[in-house]
């Protein structure tokens, strides 16, 4: 907890990696809420900080804050977050990387030094933490419960076998963050996210290795971008938030959604994707109703902004 004589703003949060396509669609939100945004871009990210400086015009000028950090430079994380109330935190690998074992062992290092960086800032109150729907729905005897939700998680030991390394990472990473969270004081809530739709989603997505079994489990998700940004806010700006959330839009349970997505991957491709006459129904194994009843209330205007004057500038 902060010392009293420390000015707190609920409304002044960093967004880090801002450079990514999540982050920055982050940043825009947060701004046209009214937020004072730190805009946080990996110094790895060539370019990509001139392009979130494109918004400090008008209005945004004197509420975003453009800064470089490194995952693994420790003092660049704290000046980031300096002031903060809230840290929106968000790994993606470059797109030109693989992801594998050694990208996996990066994402949980670089997860444990931006929360040893959250608790060591005295104003930081609260993190939301994106992780995947692939540290929810991977292990051995998966298909033996009815449901998947949020209680759920990922065996680490069985990604390693399948070479699963993606649901690995995150799996770790959040499960990192959450340690650390809990031993250091640090309110975190994790939004466990389906892959955003669009032009960006491509076959080489590591989230869809093993996207043929997760169809087969009834787990196969996507997230409309949007849905994905107002989920973030959601549980930033609600004080019942708690714990993780699965975040999707859409279940991929249907032989036509299957064929649609394997076309909306692969527009250019030569390869016609399977018939639909090949796949079968599957039943929806995944469930988000804890995320859902939130976000009709966010929807609503019943969030924290009306029912917390802590929120309000």
């Amino acid at each position: 907890m902060a010392p009293a004589f420390v000015h707190r703003d609920p409304k002044t949060v960093c967004v880090m990696d801002a450079s990514c396509r999540l982050g920055a669609s982050l940043v825009e939100a947060l701004l046209r809420r009214g937020y004072t945004v730190h805009a946080t871009a990996y110094a790895s990210s060539h370019g990509k900080l001139n392009d979130l400086r494109r918004l400090q015009s008008g209005e945004n000028k004197q509420q975003l804050r453009c800064f470089r950090a490194d995952p693994f430079d420790y003092q660049s994380l704290v000046d980031a977050m300096k002031g903060c109330w809230g840290l929106f935190y968000v790994f993606e690998p470059p797109h030109d990387q693989p992801y594998d074992e050694c990208m996996a062992e990066v994402e949980v290092r670089a997860a444990h030094n931006v929360l040893e960086a959250c608790a060591q800032t005295e104003t930081m109150e609260r993190v939301v933490f994106t992780s995947s729907v692939t540290a929810v729905v991977w292990k051995e005897h998966r298909r033996s419960t009815a449901t998947v939700d949020e209680r759920d998680w990922s065996d680490p030991n069985f990604c390693r076998r399948v070479k699963l390394w993606h649901a690995l990472g995150k799996t770790l990473a959040e499960k990192t963050a959450w340690a650390l969270a809990m031993d250091r004081g640090v309110e975190m809530i994790s939004v466990n996210a389906a892959p955003p739709t669009g032009p960006q989603l491509s076959v080489t997505n590591p989230y869809l290795k093993g996207a043929a079994e997760m169809y087969e489990d009834g787990v196969l998700v996507t997230v409309d971008e949007q849905l994905l940004v107002d989920a973030h806010v959601a549980v930033y700006e609600s004080p019942s938030a708690y714990g993780r959330y699965i975040c999707f839009g859409d279940a991929v349970c249907r032989p036509q959604d299957a064929v649609n997505l394997a076309r909306m991957l692969s527009p250019n491709s030569s390869c016609a994707p399977p018939p639909s006459g090949e796949l079968r129904v599957i039943e929806q194994r995944i469930q988000n109703k804890k995320l859902s009843k939130l976000m009709v209330s966010f929807y609503a205007g019943r969030h924290v902004e009306e029912n917390d004057p802590s929120m309000q500038r």
